[in-house]
């Protein structure tokens, strides 16, 4: 059974960034979310040459990349969304959906530079310069790398895909993509029966009780969904992923369960109800106990989607049975 490295990395694997959750329940408008420049005025085929403006800075493309390197899974995730994968030569170890993607054991928490460069690539991304200096080394080498920190909201997700889409030559793609998705959250936000009271979660990212509260990003999804996190009330302080101890879950008897340790810890609702006490709990009870694929929560790729998709599930069947 694996383990998850805590507490010192949960913000970095499990990078949903922190951003702030409006009092109304809504999503925030992204903040200095990254944007494309207009292209130079003599284009190639593809809108190449092209300028991007990435939190690194601006980077210029001058041709349309083919052999594109993906150090972040949420980013080679948009990157097969939007058509580009047979543009992708490789991606990091953590890189595991879509399942063609040419996973190797690169990674971007120590970037090996010498095999970066090895694949000739004439573009990397990332989600961040996280031992300060390769990225770094790559540009002095004449790569171009695109920096785009975890979303903040979900306005970040739609402006990195379009960004990605206007770096690799398939904004057309990228502009669907961007609209089916937000297309397929309004019809799942419409289709929550409304309540006067608000249901309560806790969202478990290991067996040691981390979890997350508000100021995340999928904390932020569930906020806008009505749902009320009792990780906020011991949350300060903790960058939004505070270790919550058993007691105040048991006490704190939430509506709603939501398992994000399935795949890094083999949890299930099953061996979650032989924990001493846990079958007392109201969530155990009416089996609102969802079990998540840990990458998908975790990740603010095209698949958030199928997350709140899960989560609505629940709620839907929760205020039925209620």
């Amino acid at each position: 059974m694996k383990t998850r490295v805590v507490p010192a990395l949960v913000a970095i694997l499990l990078a949903s960034a922190c951003g702030a959750a409006t009092s109304s329940g809504t999503i925030a408008a992204p903040v200095a979310a990254p944007t494309t420049a207009a292209p130079a005025s003599t284009e190639e085929p593809h809108g190449f040459p092209v300028t991007i403006s990435a939190s690194n800075g601006d980077i210029e493309l001058p041709a349309m990349p083919t052999k594109i390197v993906s150090m972040s899974a949420s980013h080679t995730e948009m990157l097969f969304a939007i058509g580009a994968g047979d543009q992708v030569m490789a991606v990091d170890a953590f890189s595991n959906y879509p399942p063609d993607a040419p996973v190797t054991d690169l990674t971007g928490f120590a970037p090996n530079v010498e095999a970066i460069v090895g694949y000739e690539t004439d573009l990397v991304v990332t989600d961040g310069d996280w031992d300060g200096t390769s990225m770094g080394a790559l540009t002095e080498l004449g790569v171009p790398v695109i920096i785009l920190p975890a979303a903040l909201t979900l306005g970040d997700v739609y402006a990195q895909i379009e960004l990605l889409g206007t770096a690799t030559g398939h904004i057309t793609e990228a502009t669907e993509l961007i609209g089916q998705m937000q297309n397929e959250i309004d019809e799942i936000l419409a289709s929550l029966p409304s309540s006067e009271e608000a249901l309560t979660f806790y969202h478990e990212l290991d067996a040691t009780y981390y979890s997350v509260t508000s100021e995340t990003f999928v904390g932020q999804i569930y906020a806008a969904m009505g749902l009320v996190n009792i990780a906020d009330e011991v949350g300060e302080a903790s960058s939004g992923y505070p270790q919550l101890s058993e007691e105040f879950i048991l006490e704190s008897n939430p509506d709603l369960i939501l398992l994000a340790d399935t795949v890094c810890c083999g949890m299930s609702a099953q061996a979650l109800a032989e924990r001493p006490g846990w079958d007392a709990l109201a969530a155990v009870q009416t089996g609102a106990v969802v079990e998540l694929d840990d990458d998908i929560a975790s990740r603010w790729g095209p698949r958030i989607v199928d997350h709140m998709a899960d989560v609505a599930r629940a709620i839907v069947s929760l205020r039925i049975e209620g």
